[in-house]
């Protein structure tokens, strides 16, 4: 005697209900389900862009992450640019302004050159760590790492707080501030920042040591906290002259971007810092033409040209960084790249306009994946609520047969 087991409409809602909890854990998926309540003003972007800055000690991340909020907090609501008094303007010759939120993340900085609103030494004392747990310096940024880590959705609800809190009565704002100037909204142009646009930026400075960040399971929930929320990219900061000095250490850089790349899955900007002592032309043109490397090569190995490390330049290793470079060659493609000097400010307007670009393909590459990866959840449980009821069904038939 087989058992039928019937399924009622409240089993298959609640189905239902289980498949949709998925995308409710998800803020971005969640808001992309409700763009169509969640209209845009003006045409202003419904979410911040979140840039998390990796790079090399000594690279000068934190010294462009300064720069980076000068070129946003100098500019005033007529999106004029108070240290000099010209004004940002976009493609079309009209004024902006920008709104950013800077985070740092290294807990062993005494000073930083820029101001967080949020800071990793506010939560936890670096020196303390050391002492108490007997740690090295590494050890101990790790530590702080994976202490600040376990309350990071505090640091969540802090950034949605303000990047979409006044998102539901901004409509109402913009409708009672046009009113009493006897304008319509979209006439009205000086409208406060804060009923216009919540945030456009958010920047996130890292630890000088790359390796305690990006190999680290804090770095990783880090990461992927913030990009299930926000569109976010990595920029990977590199020391222009150090490569200008070795090729080999210009592929050791691409190939700790090449790695980041791997496991972050999110779209990369390749900076190149410190432009103001040397250009960048060369390094572009080595990421854009295979043979202009391989002549570079060519030129270490008898001590001319862009390198003075002669040694190294033949035999094995100079095999070693033709093949890789072979590799890496496919993926310089998939890499955005812009030269910048944190030191002096040029080209930070260049690096906004690659980071929109970036945004775009967040959008299209690690988007698309996060709403494949959660589909394949959902047939994985799906898969073993099957397994489940089949196995229910053969106990209930093994039960009636007893009988």
């Amino acid at each position: 005697m087989t058992s039928r087991v019937k399924i009622s409409e409240q089993d298959l809602q609640s189905a239902l209900e289980a498949d949709a909890a998925y995308e409710e854990k998800i803020p971005i998926l969640k808001r992309r389900a409700d763009a169509p309540t969640n209209n845009e003003i003006d045409g202003l972007p419904k979410e911040p862009i979140c840039v998390i800055v990796v790079g090399m000690a000594g690279s000068g991340k934190t010294t462009l992450m300064a720069q980076l909020q000068k070129s946003l907090g100098l500019k005033n609501r007529e999106g004029v640019d108070e240290s000099d008094g010209k004004g940002a303007t976009d493609n079309a010759g009209t004024s902006k302004s920008r709104a950013g939120y800077a985070i740092n993340l290294d807990p062993a900085a005494k000073y930083i050159p820029f101001s967080s609103s949020i800071d990793i030494r506010d939560t936890v004392d670096y020196l303390e760590v050391m002492r108490q747990h007997k740690l090295g310096p590494n050890g101990a940024i790790l530590t702080c790492l994976n202490l600040f880590a376990t309350k990071f959705d505090q640091v969540m609800d802090i950034l949605e707080k303000r990047a979409f809190g006044k998102e539901e009565n901004r409509d109402d704002n913009v409708e009672k501030e046009s009113e009493k100037k006897g304008a319509a909204k979209s006439d009205n142009p000086n409208i406060d920042d804060d009923l216009k646009s919540s945030l456009d930026y958010i920047l996130v400075d890292t630890p000088g040591q790359i390796e305690a960040f990006t190999w680290s399971a804090s770095g990783s929930i880090v990461t992927s906290a913030l990009a299930t929320t926000f569109p976010t990219i990595l920029a990977f900061v590199v020391d222009t002259p150090r490569c200008a000095a070795s090729v080999h250490t210009f592929m050791s850089n691409m190939l700790y971007a090449c790695s980041m790349l791997y496991r972050a899955k999110l779209p990369m900007v390749v900076v190149l810092n410190k432009t103001d002592v040397v250009g960048c032309e060369f390094v572009k043109e080595w990421m854009d033409d295979y043979e202009s490397f391989q002549e570079a090569l060519d030129d270490a190995s008898s001590g001319d040209g862009y390198s003075d490390e002669v040694a190294g330049g033949s035999g094995y290793y100079s095999s070693l960084t033709r093949s890789l470079s072979l590799v890496l060659d496919e993926f310089y493609n998939h890499l955005h790249k812009v030269g910048v000097s944190a030191a002096t400010g040029d080209g930070i307007e260049d690096f906004w306009n690659v980071v929109q670009t970036a945004a775009a393909e967040y959008e299209n590459g690690y988007l698309e994946d996060l709403k494949n990866r959660v589909e394949e959840q959902k047939a994985k449980e799906r898969a073993k609520k099957r397994v489940s009821v089949r196995k229910l069904m053969n106990d209930l038939e093994e039960d009636g047969k007893m009988l």
